[in-house]
């Protein structure tokens, strides 16, 4: 008899711990307030970045009532186009908390918003939003969550137990000032993303830019955010012109897709291209035509030789970087129309992708000796960070891929003595005119 009691009340035991062990577990749930939280991605030399979550807290917290080790910000990034979409998960390192309200803004006395600000690089893979996979960027799925550490002491009460995974929305600065429409010339349906600067009574500039190879597809914010492209619409650029307008058209594959398939030469959306750019001036009157500047990178680079090839005298210049048209294919006929165009050319000696011996160079010191007037030439010995930021093991700057040129481009780092007077590729721009 004794021996049949013991393992029954073993039994009742384990089931009463059992049980409480639910009640414990559930009423740790039942403590956890499920709260929403947004995102803010900012575009850098790189790319583009979540650099913040904005997290709500449900009631008011003071000023300086949180810090870095507040939350712990965990996420699941992934992309649909894969048959396994997962990418990879972790948690973000914060490095720096701050107690804001709705928008983010800090320096409130008091706010229901608690902002983290997180580590990005330009090898930190968990903060990008974009994943480049068979030769093109997307945009993929960043689940993130946000799990609160330490209590907060806030009006009415302390605010515990916080765990913030419900996405209410995200900011992508600068990329949201640009407009996005699509137009259709023939057989080809161009997609584009637009900047107007704020209306005067004078007439602006055009400045158009031709995306790279991994930037192609029917989503235009793509070539403003996988590299920095917004970086047309910053202040700083926008200052040199008074203001100026930005198209930045979209081929649906490649700028360098040509009528054999190949970079022949040719391109197939070259037609289409040129019909977006008048109709898209004939919609903005106040477009000066004489002030119309393309550029491109790469791929895009090897559009806007084609351009200045075969509309000679409609640009007023010319940014080709690190472009793709093999030398062998301008003929000297070629040189005589792309020599009226003011032009500037930017790459990197250690450019594998497209190496500048048998692209940029070669054409431009063709360009001289046909005596073009106004042709340059910033030949770099690598890309390296201008930020001070980044930096490798050694202590040297970051280095990016010598197919990055249009990094120092966008951050207006590259320039040459004109007349002994040293001047940016922007101001040079700037100043340029078919009425000049």
């Amino acid at each position: 008899m004794k021996k049949s009691i013991r393992p029954a009340m073993l039994c009742m035991l384990a089931v009463i711990m059992a049980v409480s062990l639910n009640i414990n577990a559930s009423a740790k749930q039942a403590d956890q307030k499920r709260m929403s939280y947004r995102t803010v991605t900012e575009i850098h030399d790189w790319g583009a970045a979540i650099t913040k979550v904005i997290v709500d807290l449900g009631k008011p917290a003071p000023k300086g009532s949180i810090s870095e080790d507040t939350f712990k910000v965990h996420v699941v990034r992934s992309d649909s186009r894969l048959s396994n979409p997962f990418l990879e998960e972790g948690y973000r390192n914060i490095t720096k908390a701050y107690i804001s309200d709705k928008n983010g803004k800090p320096g409130v006395r008091t706010g229901k918003y608690a902002v983290l600000e997180m580590e990005i690089g330009p090898s930190v893979s968990l903060g990008s939003p974009l994943n480049y996979y068979a030769g093109s960027n997307a945009w993929v799925d960043s689940k993130y969550t946000v799990t609160q550490q330490k209590d907060i002491a806030a009006n009415g009460g302390a605010v515990s137990g916080l765990v913030a995974d419900q996405f209410s929305g995200g900011t992508r600065e600068l990329v949201d000032d640009f407009a996005t429409g699509k137009e259709t010339f023939g057989d080809k349906t161009l997609t584009y993303a637009s900047y107007s600067p704020e209306k005067d009574k004078t007439k602006n500039p055009l400045i158009i830019w031709l995306h790279g190879g991994g930037e192609g597809g029917a989503d235009p914010s793509i070539p403003l955010s996988a590299n920095k492209a917004v970086s047309f619409a910053t202040e700083e650029t926008q200052s040199y012109f008074n203001g100026a307008y930005v198209l930045v058209p979209q081929a649906p594959t490649r700028w360098m897709h040509g009528f054999t398939g190949r970079a022949d030469g040719t391109s197939i959306y070259e037609e289409a291209l040129m019909g977006l750019i008048k109709d898209y001036i004939s919609k903005n009157p106040d477009i000066d035509p004489s002030r119309i500047y393309i550029g491109g990178a790469s791929n895009g680079g090897y559009m806007t030789m084609l351009m200045i090839r075969d509309y000679p005298g409609y640009f007023a210049a010319a940014f080709p970087i690190c472009e793709g048209l093999n030398d062998r294919l301008v003929t000297d006929a070629d040189i005589q129309k792309i020599k009226e165009t003011p032009t500037w050319f930017v790459t990197s000696k250690n450019d594998t992708t497209l190496p500048p011996k048998i692209n940029t160079l070669p054409t431009y010191e063709r360009l001289v000796k046909a005596g073009a007037k106004d042709v340059h030439l910033t030949l770099f010995n690598g890309i390296f960070d201008h930020t001070g930021l980044y930096k490798n093991a050694d202590g040297t700057p970051y280095e990016y891929n010598g197919h990055f040129s249009w990094v120092p481009l966008y951050n207006n780092d590259v320039e040459t003595a004109i007349n002994e007077k040293t001047i940016t590729i922007m101001e040079w721009l700037a100043a340029q005119s078919l009425n000049k």
